[in-house]
């Protein structure tokens, strides 16, 4: 189906972690026609959430938004659902990723995304996770970002900020540019 004829949902599934719970789920995408253009899950304490982009013919997504709240209150999930578009990605001249590895302390991962905020960087995805370690020692926080990059500089500001970050915040810390042509990264 040409993408132009395609509709789009974005679900976002959330409850407790049980074996076949996002099969169940999965399954009743394909029942209904859609197809999982994207999608992503995650565990949080006991919980997990689960979240997807689908796409297919208006009925077939009209047929998992009527089908689902059903099918999801028997599973005890909530769940949230949002018509989108494909749309057409802004490109940018290059992509950067970085990766951080801290003691952990509040307001942390804010200092990160700022520091792309800052920089008028398109957040695209970030990963966070608090690993424990013995009582005598702070916790370690480690911190992924990928954000698109609008300056022509292959990222060479970027780094500078970063890498000063990094030292004030006594961060070990690493970066990696990809450049793009015509929106994909090389």
């Amino acid at each position: 189906m040409p993408k132009s004829k395609q509709h789009f949902l974005v679900i976002t599934a959330l409850g407790a972690d049980r074996p076949g719970i996002v099969n169940t789920i999965t399954r009743l995408v394909n029942t209904c026609g859609c197809n999982i253009e994207d999608s992503r899950l995650a565990m949080f304490g006991e919980e997990f959430t689960f979240i997807m982009l689908l796409s297919g013919s208006w009925n077939s997504i009209t047929l998992i938004e009527s089908t689902l709240p059903q099918r999801a209150a028997e599973l005890e999930l909530l769940v949230v659902m949002k018509r989108t578009r494909s749309g057409a990605q802004t490109k940018f001249p290059s992509t950067v990723s970085v990766r951080v590895d801290v003691d952990d302390s509040p307001g942390i991962v804010e200092r990160f995304t700022n520091l792309f905020t800052t920089q008028n960087f398109n957040i695209a995805e970030l990963v966070s996770k608090t690993h424990p370690t013995d009582e005598n020692m702070p916790a370690r926080l480690q911190i992924q970002i990928t954000g698109h990059n609008p300056l022509d500089d292959n990222g060479i500001v970027f780094k500078e900020t970063f890498y000063r970050l990094c030292t004030e915040l006594n961060a070990q810390g690493s970066i990696s540019v990809q450049e793009t042509l015509d929106g994909k990264a090389c």
